[in-house]
Formats: structure tokens, sequence, C-alpha cells
């Protein structure tokens, strides 16, 4: 594929697809967890700075092997053809389709702020399947279609997706850059008790907890590297635009919270399903809401264009490999894009968006994809170990510390919401344990085909 990404291209890529649908629906879902203003600000820098840690370490990955597939090459080169195919896998069944569903499902509960017809009280059908009820509603098919039209824009060529998703970037920046202005201008609503006494009882669990939605909400720091290969100059354009892009987005992820917190009471916060047009509305009035909520909007359009950008490159070098479906390998002769590859992810990522709701989406693909980033962390030390001798034209900086501080930070989070939760929990477990009989089936479906 051609490499026509630069470094702009790349910050907009991270910064877009971190900012999604989180910061204005999960983020009351942090002070439910830990009901104190300081503890909640404090929660979103520690969580976005081991993000941070956690691009210093994939940048190093990312410039030893630029090529399109990120995680999955990264895995296959430390750790041989499962591990790499078990993140395909558990990436396209929960990761980056679960992503562009969530926050497709995100799209269409905002989309009904204009239009009252999309909504997730708006039900089109109750149909039973086994022992669930499926009953799909208009928000989902509002987010469908947002899914199917960006994944038209990716067919035509990447150039034309990362622009679409540099503009958008760009509009929600001077948007969520507008709403903190007004923070600091318009008299505070409430004063929040920032010295005042912590929540009684065991913290650690719930600070943990708290930090599942933080790491959600900045998910995509790492998007830049399923695109390596269209990179130009991925030595110094991957590392910059990926630490560039999430230590941009702490700082506006702080303030917004810093802003909500000036505007509704903690409680009020906690509460709240569509945080960022209640606190406008209490800031401004309802037209401030209405603004926020038009943001929101566009906010989650680029979140969806750069997740399914960099997911239809998974299933690209996982067909090149010959274990997974060898159509999926098909670049078109004009575009240059991996359309097969594209076309799947929109058709599974559309059935995903129509069968659960935002939260059961968001905690499905979240725990899903940290799984695999412990996993890719510890390759870092694997590769440093096995093959000291590789071409690293980047190096984690503070090897050997940043990359541990990421893995052991990941694990316990992991470890803590297996504990506390673990009926959402186990699913992403269970499809990556089912993973291993797939992977076999590939293997001998191919090599009977050869």
């Amino acid at each position: 594929m051609a490499r026509v990404l630069g470094l702009s291209d790349v910050i907009g890529v991270t910064a877009g697809t971190i900012m999604g649908s989180a910061i204005f629906l999960a983020a009351a879902y942090v002070p439910r967890a830990v009901p104190h203003p300081s503890l909640v600000l404090v929660v979103w820098v520690v969580g976005g700075l081991i993000c941070v840690a956690g691009a210093l370490t994939y940048a190093e990955l990312g410039t030893m092997y630029p090529e399109a597939g990120g995680q999955y090459q990264y895995l296959k080169q430390a750790f041989g053809p499962l591990p790499s195919f078990l993140f395909g896998w558990i990436s396209l069944l929960a990761i980056q389709s679960g992503g562009a569903a969530y926050i497709g499902v995100a799209f269409g509960e905002y989309l009904g702020v204009f239009i009252p017809f999309f909504s997730s009280k708006h039900v089109l059908a109750s149909v039973p399947v086994g022992p669930w009820l499926w009953e799909p509603n208009t928000a989902q098919l509002a987010g469908v279609a947002a899914i199917l039209v960006l994944s038209a824009i990716n067919y035509f060529g990447a150039k034309e997706g990362a622009r679409t998703q540099t503009i958008i970037t760009g509009i929600k920046v001077a948007a969520l850059a507008g709403f903190i202005i007004v923070g600091l201008v318009v008299p505070a609503k409430v004063s929040p008790d920032w010295t005042g006494p912590l929540p009684s009882g065991n913290l650690l669990p719930s600070l943990v907890l708290a930090m599942v939605w933080v790491f959600g909400s900045f998910d995509g720091w790492y998007q830049a590297t399923f695109s390596a290969g269209e990179i130009r100059r991925p030595e110094r354009n991957l590392p910059l635009g990926m630490v560039g892009g999430t230590l941009g987005m702490i700082t506006l992820y702080a303030l917004v919270n810093w802003v909500y917190l000036q505007a509704l009471p903690i409680q009020a916060i906690g509460a709240s399903a569509r945080i960022g047009e209640d606190a406008a509305s209490a800031l401004l009035g309802t037209g401030a809401g209405r603004l926020l909520a038009a943001t929101v909007l566009v906010s989650c359009f680029g979140c969806i264009a750069s997740t399914l950008l960099g997911a239809s490159r998974i299933a690209l070098p996982m067909a090149q490999d010959g274990v997974f479906f060898r159509q999926l390998a098909t670049i078109h002769p004009r575009y240059l894009t991996p359309t097969v590859s594209i076309v799947m992810l929109a058709v599974w990522s559309s059935i995903l968006a129509l069968s659960g709701s935002y939260q059961q989406l968001f905690t499905y693909a979240t725990l899903s994809a940290l799984m695999f980033h412990i996993a890719t962390g510890a390759a870092v030390f694997w590769l440093r170990r096995t093959q000291p001798n590789l071409p690293r034209p980047y190096r984690t900086w503070g090897y050997p510390w940043v990359p541990a501080i990421f893995v052991l930070a990941t694990l316990c989070v992991v470890l803590v919401t297996l504990a506390q939760q673990p009926k959402e929990s186990l699913l992403g477990v269970g499809l990556v344990i089912l993973g291993v009989p797939a992977f076999v089936w590939m293997r001998r479906s191919q090599r009977s085909d050869s």
C-alpha cells in the first residue's frame, strides 16, 4: 500500500480516535465509582499518563515493524502465530468492531437531541432469540448508517479517510476548546469541595474500576500503528504522532472534566446520561447544550472513521499470513485499500451495533483490548531479550520502567475488573479461548486448500 500519511494525519488519527463518545457519556461513570472531585481529576490524569507510557512502548514496536497490522505484527514477531491470531480474532470480533459499534450507538443517541425519532427508547421490534429478547432501536439504526457511510469513505483511499479524520478532529478540538473557555469565563454553578474528606472504605477497587472507563475513553492512542505501513517516515512520524496526540487529549480531557465539576454537583454528573449536554445547559442554557450535542455527533463521526480506518488493516496481514480468509488480503488496484476487509468490518460492526447497549458494548470492547495491551507491552521486553540486534529506529524512553508501569497497571485493572464485574468481563475471555480452536481449524483449512 502507498505511504501517504504524514505527521498531521497520525496526530489526527490518534487524537480523533481518542476523542470519541466517551468524554460525553462514559465520563459520568468515573464519579459513580469515586465520588470525590479531586479523585475524579486524578484518575483521568493518571489514566492518561499510563496511556502515554503505552504509546512510548508501542512506538518502539511500530518503528521496528512499520508494516500494516500493528499489534498483530508485534505479537507474531515476538510470540508466534497463535497469540497474533488471537489478537486479530478478538480485535475483529470485539475491540475494533465493538468500538465502532458503541460509538455508533452513542452517535444515534445524540442524534435524537435534534431528531427525536432516533432514540434508544424507540424500539423497532421485539424478536425472541432463545432466552433473550432482541429489541433493535432507532439509535442503533443511526449508528449503523454512520458506520456504513464512513466505511465507504475509507474504501476509496486511506488519504481520503485520514483527511476526513483530520478535518473532523480540528472541528472537535475547536468545539471542546470553546467549551473549556466558557467554563473558565462563566461563573461556576457549584463549588466543588476539592479538599473534602475522601469516601470511606477501601478506595483501591473503586479507583481501579474507574480506570476502566478512563482507559476506554483514551482508547485509540495506539490506532495509528494499524496503518504504519502507510505512514511516511514512520520512525519519526509514528512516535511523535501517537505521543503528541495522547498528551493533547490528556490536557483536553482533564479540563473538560474540570468544567463538568464547575457546572454540576458530582452526584448529578454521576447520574447524567448526556453529561456534555447537561453541563453546557447548566452553564449557558439549552442552546449551548444543543450546540454541545452537535459537537458530540461530529466527535462520534470522526472516531468511527479512524477506528474503521485502522481496523480494516488487521484482517489484511492475517489473510496474507494464511491464517484467515485469503479474500481479505485483496487490495483494490486503483484505490490501494483492503476493500474486502473494509466491507467485512462494516458488516460485523453494524451487527454489533444492533445487538447491545452503549454500556454493554463499551465494557465488551475495553476489557478485550486491555488483555492484549498486556501481551503487546510484554513483547517489548521479550524482543529486547531475544532479538537485541534488530534495528530499533526508536527505543522506548525510560525502558524498562515505562513499559513495566504500562503492563503492570493494565494487568491490575484487568484482574480487579474480572473479580468485580465477572459477567461483563468473562465474555471477552471466552472469545479469546474460542479463538484457539478457530486458529487450528483455519490453519487446517488453508493447508487443505493449498
